[in-house]
């Protein structure tokens, strides 16, 4: 009985020495340090969401912007054939060559 007292006793003493002011004030730099972890780790998570937010948001704008290109470009191929051409200027008065282009040549300019 008399062992079992004193172990009761010693954890008693064990308990008020880790409990005491001067071993909590010891203690104290080390929760900051825990505090601080803490908080890196919220500012790491939230960071790294926003992160992932931009990235499906860039994701999306280039889609979007792909897809412009595609659309423009068939437009632009279509509208520059030779037929559509000569359709779309034909109201201005512009007619296709039936004859071959005639070269000008400078008569001042001399050939070596």
């Amino acid at each position: 009985m008399e062992s079992n007292n004193n172990k009761e006793k010693g954890n008693r003493f064990y308990w008020k020495r880790l409990l005491n002011y001067q071993s909590i004030m010891k203690q104290i730099p080390f929760f900051l340090f825990l505090a601080l972890l803490a908080v890196v780790y919220i500012y790491n998570g939230h960071y790294a969401d926003k992160t992932i937010r931009d990235i499906s948001r860039s994701s999306r704008e280039l889609k979007e912007l792909q897809n412009e290109y595609k659309s423009v470009k068939g437009d632009v191929l279509g509208k520059s054939k030779p037929s559509e051409i000569t359709r779309t200027v034909e109201p201005l008065g512009l007619k296709e060559l039936i004859v071959a282009p005639v070269v000008l040549v400078d008569s001042n300019e001399t050939h070596n």
